[in-house]
């Protein structure tokens, strides 16, 4: 008898908290039942979520800028399971696999004019983990530079990039020979490549972490000097890849063509894990030099028909409905309507970010909020006001959103390409509202001392 899924939901569903409590991550789990998260979605389309009473909720979050094309795109599905009718020779690995190619293709078309090789992979640790393996392999040196605050993904040499101590702990020692270096610092940049020995400096164009946005002339005398030097420049464009900044590559925006750059996320609409490496052919053919060094890199899914035919797909989907022209549209639209939103509310900041990858930092401002914001970060701990924001916007406003990292008061926008007018009008309400509600109702000051009290038992 064939596995009913269905079934399997509609009988077991209010189990799946209490399962991942017993097997997967218990202390995620508290978590989200701390922050009033623990909520139990039962469909998702396009920019939305819904739960079994029909409620929609605007994602803000989409898998971490996954969905880019909408959550269960239908062209994406009908791709993947067509190539499942087509009884495919999958995964021969003796061979060229059959969709690969094609995909390839696709993505030099659309890179920057250099960029002629890629390199497939599974996720996006995965894809700066080949990067640092082709760029020690291309300049024969050991050292990688990074910036403070990055975020390179979790396995062990992308861990080493990482800017946030919270995530390395108990895991170092890690990479040796990787240098942190101060954001959009170009002579701590010079710096260190003068000693030499430095094979990449590995930047996000814009930093996940924050949405720090570098300013506009680093970016082309980075190159500069890492050609000077001979090190090589990596943008990682995991996250702002794929129309996410308003043009296909983050690094459009900033007039350079680095010597790697890696994708995923968004890749494969969302469906199947995907990964991959754009790099020059010169910096390619270092690590793939000889007959036997042909496979030196490698895994046993890369190239799989699955995530080549959702990759595939995916990229006609943008084209086809101008998501990347929509990113910039729509970004443009959100982040004027939330300039205005700083000049009712003085608690916010700043308002940056490209694109539909947005940021609204917070800060003391006269009066209760201020205040109350002040409070929580320095008594309680940091984030937390941002925290209660998000509470209240997923609770009352049925949005849900994030904060953009540990210990900042940074609240993050990371929609679906496919944000319509109608949707910036529902996000910039409800925190409008959200923010007027604090200094009205206690709303947020209720939220956030359970958030404190919860914070401090922790302890």
């Amino acid at each position: 008898m064939a596995l009913d899924l269905k079934q399997l939901l509609d009988t077991r569903a209010d189990e799946i908290y209490e399962l991942h409590s017993r097997h997967i991550n218990p202390q995620f789990v508290k978590v989200l039942r701390t922050i009033k998260f623990d909520r139990a979605y039962t469909r998702g389309e396009g920019s939305y979520l819904y739960d079994a009473e029909g409620t929609r909720f605007l994602d803000l979050i989409s898998g971490y800028g996954t969905f880019n094309v909408g959550r269960n795109h239908p062209a994406v599905r009908a791709a993947i399971e067509q190539a499942l009718s087509l009884n495919l020779p999958n995964l021969v690995k003796m061979d060229c696999a059959t969709l690969s190619g094609f995909l390839a293709e696709a993505l030099v078309e659309r890179a920057p004019e250099g960029l002629d090789k890629v390199f497939f992979a599974n996720s996006g640790t995965e894809t700066v983990e080949a990067a640092l393996k082709f760029a020690r392999a291309a300049t024969g040196k050991p050292a990688i530079l990074h910036w403070e605050r990055a975020f390179h993904g979790l396995t062990m040499g992308s861990l080493s990039l990482n800017g946030c101590s919270q995530f390395r702990e108990q895991f170092e020692p890690l990479l040796a020979d990787v240098r942190e270096l101060p954001f959009d610092d170009l002579n701590a940049l010079e710096d260190q490549l003068k000693r030499g020995d430095v094979a990449a400096m590995v930047c996000e164009p814009i930093q996940g972490k924050g949405v720090y946005v570098p300013s506009e002339g680093f970016f082309p005398e980075a190159l500069r000097l890492c050609e000077r030097y001979g090190a090589l420049l990596i943008m990682d464009e995991v996250q702002t890849g794929l129309g996410r900044t308003g043009t296909f590559f983050a690094s459009e925006q900033f007039g350079v063509t680095p010597h790697v750059l890696t994708i995923s996320k968004a890749l494969s609409g969302g469906a199947v894990p995907v990964g991959a490496v754009l790099l020059r052919d010169d910096v390619h053919k270092k690590t793939f030099s000889r007959l036997d060094r042909c496979i030196v890199h490698g895994s046993t899914f890369y190239q799989n028909d699955l995530a080549m035919a959702a990759g595939l797909a995916t990229l006609d989907v943008m084209d086809e409905e101008d998501l990347v022209g929509n990113s910039a549209r729509m970004g443009e639209l959100l982040r004027g309507r939330l300039e205005q939103l700083k000049e009712k509310h003085s608690i916010i900041r700043d308002v940056r970010g490209r694109g539909l990858m947005l940021a609204v930092e917070f800060g003391a401002s006269g009066g209760f909020i201020g205040k109350m914001g002040r409070m929580l970060r320095e008594s309680i701990e940091p984030a937390l006001f941002t925290q209660a924001v998000v509470m209240t916007l997923l609770e009352k406003h049925q949005v849900l959103s994030q904060t953009a990292g540990h210990h900042v008061d940074i609240l993050k926008f990371l929609p679906t390409l496919c944000l319509t007018e109608a949707d910036v009008d529902w996000i910039v309400t409800a925190l409008d509202q959200t923010l007027s509600e604090t200094s009205v109702t206690g709303t947020l000051v209720k939220m956030s001392t359970r958030l404190g009290r919860q914070t401090i038992l922790g302890r």
